[in-house]
């Protein structure tokens, strides 16, 4: 099922995700250690629940969870509402199509992934896996979802894999493997932690957890947004999100959604998506296409009736989305995506990918810190915005600076860069990819003397 990236421009008012309490869980008062772990989101997750679907009086069945790990025990009155609030939340989007279920025979098990908004604009990522439980005849799908802050889908994937593995033999063998993987520090990029965990019949497992060595890439597989959209379509999708427009896909599958949404904002690092961010709308919330502020949404291709009803609607190749970006980067971006094997794995199409498009940020905006001036030492910094963009020489690329500048994707960049000492922003790829395109001009300024 092919997504359409749209485009949706209407007036009127703003909805966002349903939005939720800071933390959820009261930190335990004897173990500081432990307490400060959780608060620097170090565990693997705050916790699972199983969301199963009940027959109501009516006869609609309605999703409600019956399995919650760690219980929540000791909570005050504001901490126990608000959970109340993040549990609703968690039943929509792990069944977003609402209440039309009908008991089923055969049911094609997927995995997908949403987010939930915090008051503070944080974020916390849902892992959610659906399929038939364990049983014989007509059966509704049940879905066991996962709250954490960390972001690394193939990870969480995997741990699915170990509860499924469980509950075909006993809901109770579900407990012990995640209270082992709750008590497991959370590993550093490309390192491996490895969880203890036993089955009748079968003895102690040694389960292994790889994280990628490129973090930023941990929550993508790429091969599900090139395998629905062209080279060309994919370009127009980035430039539209560049310039923070609105933007829908369309999709029967919500993991082809969830996957499509997710591998669109981590082409724009080391840059953020600032604004409405939800991966699977749920039919209840339908309207947040009207929101006449920015969003990406994935939208289930059985509401596009819904969406085009309540929107001015253009498909990207009717706008002016090809000449966004600098005509001479766009082709540099189709002719690096050109350089990936038939069939890449996850990690070399996420190689190839981020050598696309990371180096378009780095040509047009890596000379970011040359433009921040400080009075003094450990004061914070001051961007000088115009003469940034007047340094540039090229003028198309100048246009578009001028332009990606007043995005908020952009500018909370800036404010941090502002905060941060010069020494603190030797760090990361986006910083090394920047000092070698800068000594690659060097060299070659040097050749032509």
């Amino acid at each position: 099922s092919k997504p359409l990236a749209q485009h949706t421009v209407v007036p009127t008012g703003v909805m966002k995700e349903p939005p939720l309490q800071e933390s959820l869980e009261p930190a335990p008062v004897d173990t500081p250690a432990k307490e400060q772990r959780y608060m620097s989101g170090q565990y693997f997750f705050e916790y699972l629940v199983v969301v199963s679907l009940k027959k109501s009086k009516e006869g609609a069945y309605e999703p409600q969870i019956t399995y919650q790990f760690p219980k929540r025990d000791g909570m005050v009155r504001f901490q126990r509402e608000e959970e109340e609030k993040t549990l609703k939340a968690i039943t929509l989007f792990c069944f977003p199509e609402g209440i039309n279920w009908a008991p089923l025979t055969e049911y094609h098990s997927e995995t997908f992934s949403f987010v939930l908004t915090e008051i503070d604009g944080s974020r916390r990522n849902g892992y959610c896996r659906r399929l038939l439980p364990h049983g014989n005849g007509a059966r509704p799908p049940e879905a066991y979802c996962i709250i954490s802050r960390l972001a690394c889908f193939g990870l969480f994937s995997k741990i699915f894999d170990e509860v499924e593995k469980r509950r075909q033999i006993s809901m109770a063998m579900i407990y012990p493997f995640m209270q082992s993987l709750r008590e497991a520090a959370f590993p550093a990029p490309g390192n491996t932690v490895k969880i203890k965990s036993f089955i009748p019949d079968k003895g102690t497992e040694i389960i292994s957890l790889t994280r990628p060595l490129d973090s930023w890439l941990e929550h993508v597989d790429f091969r599900t947004l090139f395998r629905c959209l062209t080279d060309e379509e994919v370009l127009l999708v980035f430039a539209a999100a560049v310039m923070e427009r609105r933007i829908v896909f369309i999709a029967e599958e919500l993991s082809t959604l969830s996957q499509v949404i997710h591998a669109v904002v981590a082409l724009l690092y080391p840059f953020t998506w600032q604004h409405t961010f939800i991966s699977i709308v749920p039919e209840i919330l339908i309207d947040v296409v009207m929101a006449p502020t920015p969003y990406l949404l994935g939208v289930q291709k059985r509401l596009l009736e819904q969406v085009t009803d309540q929107s001015d609607v253009s498909h990207p190749h009717l706008g002016d989305e090809k000449y966004i970006l600098p005509p001479k980067l766009q082709d540099e971006i189709l002719q690096a995506l050109r350089n990936r094997k038939e069939k890449a794995t996850v990690e070399e199409l996420n190689t190839v990918v981020s050598e696309a498009f990371l180096p378009f940020f780095v040509k047009t905006v890596g000379h970011f810190a040359s433009y921040v001036t400080r009075k003094g030492s450990g004061q914070p910094g001051v961007f000088q915005s115009r003469a940034f963009y007047k340094a540039i020489e090229s003028k198309t690329t100048r246009h578009f600076v001028k332009k990606f500048l007043q995005t908020q994707m952009f500018d909370l960049f800036i404010q941090e860069l502002e905060q941060q000492q010069p020494a603190s922003l030797q760090q990361g790829i986006f910083h090394k990819k920047i000092v070698e395109y800068q000594e690659k001009k060097k060299r070659e300024k040097a050749k032509k003397r």
